[in-house]
């Protein structure tokens, strides 16, 4: 007896949805005379079984070799890729309904990973292109989403197809139809191309709605045109009502209120702002508290660039950091003084960026800041190498990438699309920010983006730059001046919700933390129940998730209820210096003491003690920065979302569509409004490591970094014959590097991109309820599409064109041929 039927599959093929047939008895016992009696019966019930009714939904997302989208059939949504679908479709003709038939053909596809590896462990050898053979993929198609401002519609559009007549100059008259309509406005199909023009007016008979609106005399209304799109040979014009001084409350005005009012349920509201909004929202929340690089808001208004605000989060604290001196006091106006400001303005004219070589020099436990940037250094070629080998020497050797962007004051407010539909208690949501905001705002215009893109091998390779005899006193006037009055620069926190569970309080009183009979002396900067912060006199070996004793000295002089001596605290944070370490109260056994302390100090001292709360001081300006700064982006994140048990990318988010490689990578799209990632995603080793390294990343980890080689032909030919995407690590040594920038030079464009991938938080569904509410009220099913798509982000990579200092290593680094 057997149960594998592999060698019956051509009866199968033969029989199969013919079980029901009033000759199949007959004609099974003919073809299956041969077979043994006790086979033959077990094969007649697998026939039966493969015929019988299936209710199973089909998703094969992250199981096969291929996109997988949405197939609806019979009321049932399965998500099959081109291939399934055309199984589908062919053992659904089989078998005239859906079967289990028809499920095991879809669920067994030759690009079905199950498939593939019971292929190769049986060393079957694939089939070829005439039995469905699955191409290199060549398309990895993506849309663009920009982060605000998000507008509001003042009214609801209805969709509604309805049949009308438009008088463009009073006589000839053109049929069309509508797409949908509100009370002032509308959009209107045209099947041909007319002669129109933004600011036009027309004249519009609403045919389709004599037989529910009774027409006067005045049956056709004024119209401006307001945006023209063509799709595909389909025109559609964006219309609004213009109204005279005496028709503002006419007849028309009012039956169009109350019948989108009475219908909206059964047309729908058009949504389609309100989803974008939605969807760019939450790739907002994702991405910018990962920001790698540092927003640095500008005050010029004494005509010098002066650091005011920072918008930091974990991945760009490092960068902060870099630029303070030994007291904290910060170095920013180092590295954004007024004279490399105006280099900086005269650079984004031309489209580019700056790029800063820096390092510090100690003494006598002081840090002293050197700097020059790309311009600085081309105008003494002579002595730019020899800076760049000498700064490369030093352990704080780092290159900051500059980028300027204005600031536009209107971005500050985020408004929600739902406005309108806000209940009363919410309002809250969607208020402006306030004049104090607005007054700390008015002398901002522009923010410098500094981006730390200084990596391991980088530095080696500046280092092999020969340095012997420069010039001290050149080097010299890169060297900077301590300040005698430190400007202060004012951080603050990117964020989405305050993801403290209890307030946090602003205290000092000396700490000691011992590990291994380590121990290291410090003083607590807050606290709270659960936790503390304390800053350290000297650099510690601690690592987050070491389990540490932590003792308090002039606390417990004041208590004897309490033993606060060797108390048990996990790291869970440290800063790059490993001298400001963040503490979480360990419990093992019992109750931790610590906490019942601190919750006792709380609790007698509340009025006395300070939180640690910055928006406490200027309200709403945390919000109103990140605003600005979120219209105006222009570095591109990747969103990489799950699909079943793989990744997918299929959205790129910030302004930076005239980015040169973004350009290309529309180019090589074969669909309007998406671009093709193939220059990003094509390699294999890079994309085998991103897959693997994301599913050990944690939410905390800091970005892990690697540097794309990219060669795009201008040969026409294929995406795949001219696109090619070395990882660094594939190019081995300065030679290999130098051969490839020079092949790419002299047969199209070369780019060096630099990738940096996080682990993303989960989201906010808070801040994203009022319009996903919205969106669910009138489209229940979109509502949930759209909230398992933002349930599917985690994570996001930060893609950073540095080709200019790639180009620069390229002419200064030593090799061989």
């Amino acid at each position: 007896m057997t149960t594998d039927f592999s060698k019956y599959q051509k009866i199968i093929d033969q029989f199969s949805g013919k079980v029901f047939d009033s000759d199949f008895e007959a004609r099974f016992s003919a073809v299956t005379k041969n077979i043994p009696k006790t086979e033959r019966f077990l094969l007649k019930m697998e026939l039966k079984r493969l015929a019988s009714p299936c209710t199973r939904l089909v998703d094969l997302r992250g199981h096969v070799d291929g996109e997988c989208r949405p197939y609806e059939h019979e009321s049932r949504v399965h998500f099959l890729d081109e291939l399934a679908i055309r199984v589908f479709e062919q053992a659904l003709n089989n078998y005239g309904s859906y079967t289990f038939g028809v499920y095991e053909a879809v669920t067994n596809t030759e690009n079905n990973f199950r498939v593939i590896y019971q292929r190769e462990k049986a060393n079957v050898v694939a089939p070829t292109a005439s039995s469905e053979r699955i191409f290199e993929k060549v398309q990895y198609p993506a849309q663009i989403f920009h982060y605000g401002p998000y507008f509001n519609r003042s009214e609801e559009r209805m969709n509604f197809a309805i049949a009308l007549r438009m008088y463009l100059d009073g006589e000839s008259a053109i049929e069309a139809t509508s797409s949908d309509i509100s009370v002032s406005g509308c959009k209107i199909r045209l099947t041909s191309i007319e002669d129109l023009k933004v600011g036009q007016q027309i004249q519009i008979k609403f045919t389709g709605l004599e037989g529910e609106f009774q027409f006067g005399k005045n049956d056709d209304f004024y119209y401006e045109v307001r945006n023209i799109q063509i799709i595909e040979d389909i025109q559609l014009l964006g219309v609004a009502r213009v109204y005279s001084s005496d028709n503002q409350r006419d007849g028309f005005r009012q039956f169009l209120t109350g019948f989108i009012q009475g219908n909206k349920r059964r047309y729908k509201i058009n949504l389609d702002n309100s989803i974008v909004a939605i969807q760019s929202r939450a790739f907002e929340q994702f991405t910018l508290p990962k920001s790698n690089e540092l927003p640095v808001f500008i005050d010029n208004a004494k005509g010098l660039a002066v650091p005011r605000y920072a918008l930091t989060c974990n991945n760009n604290q490092e960068t902060f950091q870099y630029w303070q001196d030994e007291r904290k006091n910060s170095a920013l106006p180092f590295l954004i003084t007024p004279e490399r400001f105006l280099r900086l303005k005269k650079a984004k004219e031309l489209g580019r960026n700056l790029l800063v070589y820096s390092f510090v020099h100690e003494r006598d436990g002081r840090k002293y800041f050197y700097t020059a940037d790309n311009i600085q250094l081309e105008e003494d070629k002579e002595f730019m190498p020899l800076y760049l080998g000498f700064a490369a020497g030093k352990p704080s050797f780092a290159v900051t990438q500059l980028s300027l962007l204005n600031v536009l004051k209107e971005f500050a407010h985020s408004p929600l699309t739902v406005a309108n539909a806000l209940p009363k208690k919410e309002a809250y949501r969607n208020l402006p920010p306030n004049n104090d905001v607005m007054q700390i705002l008015a002398p901002l215009n522009h923010i410098v983006v500094a981006t730390d893109i200084t990596e391991p091998r980088m530095a080696a390779a500046y280092k092999t730059i020969p340095y012997e005899g420069i010039d001290t006193m050149k080097l010299k006037m890169f060297g900077h001046k301590r300040l005698s009055t430190p400007v202060k620069v004012d951080t603050v926190g990117i964020s989405y919700r305050n993801q403290r569970q209890e307030p946090r309080y602003i205290y000092s009183t000396p700490a000691v933390i011992e590990i291994d009979k380590v121990t290291w002396s410090g003083v607590s900067k807050d606290f709270s129940t659960s936790g503390l912060k304390v800053e350290l006199e000297k650099a510690s070996v601690l690592n987050r998730g070491d389990i540490v004793n932590v003792s308090f000295p002039n606390l417990q002089k004041i208590t004897s209820a309490f033993d606060l001596k060797a108390l048990p605290y996990e790291v869970v944070r440290l800063n790059a210096d490993k001298t400001v370490v963040n503490l979480r109260v360990y419990v093992e056994k019992h109750q931790h003491i610590g906490r019942s302390f601190f919750k006792a100090l709380i609790e007698k001292n509340h009025d006395k003690l300070t939180t640690d709360q910055y928006e406490m001081v200027n309200p709403g300006l945390a919000k109103a920065l990140r605003n600005l700064y979120a219209g105006v982006v222009t570095t591109p994140n990747l969103i990489v979302q799950t699909s079943g048990s793989r990744y997918k990318v299929e959205t790129i988010t910030g302004r930076c569509d005239r980015m040169p490689l973004i350009s290309h990578c529309k180019e090589l799209s074969d669909r309007t409004k998406f671009h093709n990632l193939y220059p990003l995603l094509n390699n294999i080793k890079a994309m085998n490591e991103m897959n693997s390294t994301l599913k050990k990343l944690q939410k905390g980890d800091p970005p892990v970094v690697d540097t794309l080689y990219i060669s795009i032909k201008h040969n026409g030919e294929a995406v795949d014959k001219s696109v090619v995407t070395k990882l660094e690590s594939e190019l081995q040594s300065e030679k290999h590097k130098h051969m490839f920038i020079q092949r790419a030079l002299k047969t199209g464009d070369f780019f060096c991109v630099q990738v940096k991938l996080s682990r993303t938080e989960e989201p906010d569904m808070d801040f994203l309820s009022p319009e996903l509410s919205y969106i669910g009220s009138y489209a229940i099913h979109r509502g949930k599409q759209l909230e398992q798509e933002i349930w599917s982000v985690v994570g996001c990579v930060s893609v950073f064109d540095i080709t200019p200092e790639a180009l620069n290593r390229y002419k200064f680094v030593p090799h061989e041929f």
